[in-house]
């Protein structure tokens, strides 16, 4: 099938890879511009944008694409690229621009989309995130024919994962960007054949854009949540509490069941390999931190490079 693909990050570099090797035609793709990136902030491609120059797929980068907006000019540019393509349908997999009316029936087919989650639940910007925070115990992918809500479309097809005890949300991408590739390539080799299902008026969530004040760590919840909500935010924007005016990230962490009366952040116990940290229900036992400018260490190197004593309470400012 000759197509349009727009997309941006490594989740959709997956599928576009998937789609190019099961030798399906690329008239063009699309992905946003280059971003400043990294402690440099220099302009870094994304994803997309580097497989498509490596197999040098014709590559657009309109900054939006509407056509009474800003960058009006970006918008025109790309209703004519696709236009002239000759694409029966596009790909849109996280690309991270909106796409107006237009662009919706800009193709004979439409447009597909690749959702990581079990719609309607988690319809929105972070459903992998979400649904780890959420406790969730499987989530998914969904193909999706896009039309101009938000993640309401009909579903081609779908396929349903486990979210592991441990699965953070680089873990969970990984694995839903491979199942996302898989299901894309098996939806376009059997589009005829399908028949879309339309999405279900209950179980509706929405996956609300991660925003880094979310990630300061409230020890009065409880330590099934904060465990949770640290493998949600892993990596981004990463967990995190203080402890002598510095701020600490926590990347790993196990819930306990246990009955105590400390103030939530209390520091219970050390051992060799981990600290015990008292929540408004349960505790919370550390692996793994990060101090400012450092790198990810073990609760091991954290102790042996950093005083810290039972009673002390993380979240406040000093003791």
């Amino acid at each position: 099938m000759r197509l349009v693909f727009a997309g941006t990050p490594e989740f959709a570099r997956t599928a576009l890879a998937a789609i190019h090797a099961a030798g399906h035609d690329i008239a063009l793709v699309m992905t946003q511009p280059d971003r400043p990136a990294g402690r440099g902030m220099k302009l870094q491609a994304s994803a997309v944008k580097q497989y498509a120059i490596e197999h040098q797929l014709p590559l657009i980068q309109p900054a939006s694409l509407r056509l009474d907006g800003k960058y009006a000019a970006d918008a025109l540019q790309a209703q004519q690229a696709i236009a002239n393509s000759g694409a029966q349908a596009m790909v849109v997999v996280a690309y991270g621009l909106l796409l107006p009316e237009w662009a919706l029936h800009s193709v004979a087919l439409g447009c597909l989309n690749i959702h990581a989650s079990l719609l309607p639940r988690w319809r929105g910007a972070a459903p992998i995130q979400r649904a780890i925070e959420a406790g969730d115990k499987q989530t998914g992918v969904c193909i999706m024919q896009m039309d101009a809500g938000l993640d309401t479309g009909p579903v081609l097809m779908r396929e349903s994962v486990a979210i592991a005890d441990t699965d953070t949300s680089t873990r969970l991408h990984d694995k839903l960007a491979a199942l996302g590739a898989r299901l894309i390539v098996d939806t376009l080799g059997s589009f005829s054949q399908l028949n879309a299902q339309v999405q279900s008026t209950e179980g509706v969530t929405y996956a609300a854009k991660i925003l880094k004040e979310e990630a300061l760590i409230d020890w009065h919840q409880p330590a099934s949540v904060l465990s949770q909500r640290i493998r949600a935010f892993d990596p981004f924007p990463g967990a995190h509490t203080v402890l002598n005016h510095q701020t600490l990230k926590v990347w790993s962490a196990s819930a306990l069941t246990e009955h105590n009366h400390a103030t939530p952040g209390t520091v219970l116990r050390l051992h060799a390999d981990a600290l015990d940290v008292a929540c408004g229900q349960g505790a919370l036992r550390i692996h793994q931190l990060q101090k400012p400018g450092g790198k990810r260490i073990s609760a091991a190197e954290f102790l042996h490079s950093q005083p810290v004593t039972v009673g002390w309470v993380l979240g406040e400012a000093s003791h």
